[in-house]
């Protein structure tokens, strides 16, 4: 039995889009604060009155996300000449 329902979320042409890996769920926002509730409230629509045995999972998941983002321009410049921070 799952604990995690796994998403991955990156940048669309416009917006952040975010997808399960496990659940039938897309859903997208313009900011990453935005895609990241509307995946929430996304999986908690399709949870809901669902058997969560019969999706192999346990009672109240919790999303694993994964982000796909570019590097700022400006660290990558940072990094051309040679400064590293974190």
């Amino acid at each position: 039995m799952r604990h995690t329902i796994k998403a991955f979320v990156h940048k669309g042409e416009t917006h952040y889009v975010a997808e399960c890996m496990d659940l039938n769920v897309v859903t997208q926002g313009k900011t990453l604060d935005e895609t990241v509730a509307n995946l929430q409230e996304a999986v908690a629509l399709y949870l809901e009155g669902e058997d969560l045995e019969e999706l192999d999972l346990a009672p109240n998941p919790t999303l694993l996300i994964t982000f796909e983002l570019e590097p700022a321009a400006q660290v990558s410049r940072l990094r051309q000449r040679g400064h590293f921070w974190i």
